[in-house]
C-alpha cells in the first residue's frame, strides 16, 4: 500500500467533508449549492469505496497488512487505515446530518435525493466495517472504549 498517497487522499476527503458540512450549516441558497453538495457527497463516497477495495485487495496479498492471531493489523500501514476508518465515520455522520429534518438542505431535497443519501449511508456503514477490520483501534483486548477527538468534538457541539 502506498501510504503517502493514501494519507494525502484521506486528508483531501476530510477537507471536502468539512466543506460540505459547513455549506449545509451555513444554509446558502439551495438552488446554488444543493447540486454541488450532492456531487461532492457522491465523489467522497466513490473515493472511499475505492480505498476500501484497495485495502481489501492489499490485505489479500501476502505481507501487505500483517495481522495478529486475533485478526488485528500490526504494521505501520494500519495507522493509515485507522485514519481512513475515522474519515469514513465522519462521512457517515455527514450523511446522517443531511437527512435530519432540521437540515435546510434535506428539506429542499427530493425524495429521490434523500433515498440516494440513505443508500450512500448504508454503503458507508459497510465500508466502515472493512476499515475497522484492518484497524489497530479495533483490538478486542482494549479495556475500555476509545473515543476519538473527532467524536468528542461532535459530542460537545463542535465540527
Amino acid at each position: 500500500m502506498n501510504t503517502v498517497g493514501f494519507e494525502d487522499t484521506i486528508f483531501i476527503l476530510n477537507i471536502r467533508i468539512r466543506m460540505v458540512r459547513d455549506t449545509m450549516r451555513l444554509n446558502p441558497p439551495g438552488e446554488l449549492f444543493m447540486e454541488r453538495c450532492l456531487d461532492d457527497i457522491a465523489f467522497i463516497d466513490n473515493v472511499l469505496t475505492t480505498l476500501a477495495q484497495q485495502i481489501t485487495e492489499d490485505s489479500e496479498q501476502e505481507g501487505s497488512i500483517d495481522t495478529d492471531a486475533d485478526g488485528t493489523a500490526n504494521n505501520a500501514a494500519s495507522s493509515v487505515v485507522d485514519y481512513a476508518a475515522d474519515t469514513e465515520w465522519q462521512f457517515s455522520q455527514l450523511l446522517t446530518e443531511f437527512l435530519l429534518e432540521s437540515n435546510a438542505f434535506s428539506s429542499r431535497a427530493t425524495s429521490t435525493e434523500r433515498g440516494r443519501i440513505i443508500l450512500l449511508r448504508e454503503g458507508s456503514n459497510a465500508r466502515r466495517k472493512v476499515f475497522e477490520k484492518f484497524s489497530t483501534s479495533s483490538q478486542a483486548d482494549l479495556a475500555e472504549p476509545v473515543v476519538s477527538s473527532t467524536e468528542l468534538s461532535i459530542l460537545f457541539g463542535g465540527t
